[in-house]
């Protein structure tokens, strides 16, 4: 396949729009075009190591689901081990793409792959995402009426701030009089400067009415799940199935105030990687994520909720074998798709 065309097929299976405002996301190194992709190479963490065995693979496209470029690069040398990874990719004419919190969002990505683990439950997003081109422009709807000594003034104006859209005029019939009615979708920026201007005259501002344009939730997509078990099940029971679903020999464990290894489990939120700031505040038996802050943890078992941690990627990297065969289906067999060998996570315990 054609880079570009692969990239927008990987753009529909899940839409850089959901991901996290800073999180950055999409084609991260573009060789020359055209470029061809006939192997594309599947990873968790792009490092050396593991771009080494790209290059011995003849990979034509790194998927790497953390980012390998987040920091701004300043230059492009052979000094730091990222900048490093940007020369040897485009030396072998490698791209790299990262979706990640991207794939934190769909329906078929990597939390409900973590949710697996559980065992048999229903599951919600914590933070569900909203439609990303809906409503297409702006936050907020601003609608007034003006007669014809005010109108061509205010439109002049108007027309003058920043971040206006979907500017109409449709005739209108006010308390008897012939008027036009204006409507225009604007930022919440652009909001405080169409008021103020309305507000100078006051004919204007008593027939002003302002409409929040909200966008609409998509089902079972966005950050973080919560999960309803089928049945109760002990803590120990959970912590077994967690380790054997991740193929970990060992997990963290801190058990909630008032609670044992035999309490129920009912309720289990979970967020893949860093769970801290999805998770705070979510009512639940059980935290499920890979790693979170030690004053988090304090918190949560204050609270009477356990704790599993399994380090960070180990939430996120059993996704990729599943996602092989979700893009092979995707992409129509079009491609070679592989997942890395080399990559793993930099923790163990000595």
């Amino acid at each position: 396949m054609n880079l570009r065309e692969l990239v927008s097929a990987l753009n529909d299976f899940a839409s850089p729009a959901l991901a996290e405002s800073w999180d950055n996301v999409g084609l991260l190194v573009e060789p020359s075009p055209p470029h061809t992709v006939n192997t594309l190479f599947l990873t968790n963490d792009l490092t050396e190591e593991v771009m080494e065995e790209a290059v011995q693979k003849k990979a034509d496209l790194v998927l790497s689901y953390h980012p390998p470029i987040f920091a701004p690069l300043k230059r492009v040398t052979w000094k730091t081990w990222k900048e490093r990874l940007v020369v040897r990719a485009l030396e072998n004419r490698i791209g790299i793409y990262s979706p990640h919190t991207a794939y934190d969002a769909i329906p078929h990505g990597v939390n409900n792959w973590l949710t697996k683990g559980l065992g048999a439950c229903t599951s919600v997003p914590l933070h569900p995402s909203t439609a990303p081109s809906s409503p297409a422009e702006g936050t907020h709807r601003v609608e007034f009426c003006a007669d014809a000594e005010h109108l061509d003034a205010v439109l002049s104006q108007i027309k003058d701030i920043p971040e206006i859209s979907c500017l109409t005029t449709l005739p209108a019939r006010v308390e008897g009089e012939e008027q036009t009615r204006v409507s225009l979708n604007c930022s919440q920026k652009a909001l405080l400067e169409v008021v103020a201007l309305l507000s100078q005259n006051s004919l204007l501002h008593h027939k002003t009415e302002i409409l929040l344009l909200q966008k609409p939730l998509l089902p079972h997509t966005g950050m973080g799940r919560l999960c309803t078990l089928s049945e109760p099940v002990s803590l120990s029971d959970i912590i077994e199935r967690i380790k054997g679903h991740l193929q970990l020999p060992h997990v963290r464990v801190a058990v909630g105030a008032g609670r044992t290894l035999e309490s129920p489990v009912k309720k289990a939120a979970l967020c893949a990687g860093s769970g801290s700031s999805v998770l705070k505040g979510t009512e639940a038996d059980l935290y499920l994520t890979g790693e979170m802050s030690h004053h988090d943890v304090l918190d949560a078992v204050a609270n009477g909720i356990s704790v599993i941690l399994c380090e960070h990627s180990n939430t996120e990297r059993g996704f990729l074998s599943e996602l092989r065969d979700a893009l092979m289906i995707h992409l129509q067999n079009k491609i070679n798709i592989i997942v890395s060998e080399k990559d793993r996570d930099p923790l163990q315990v000595a």
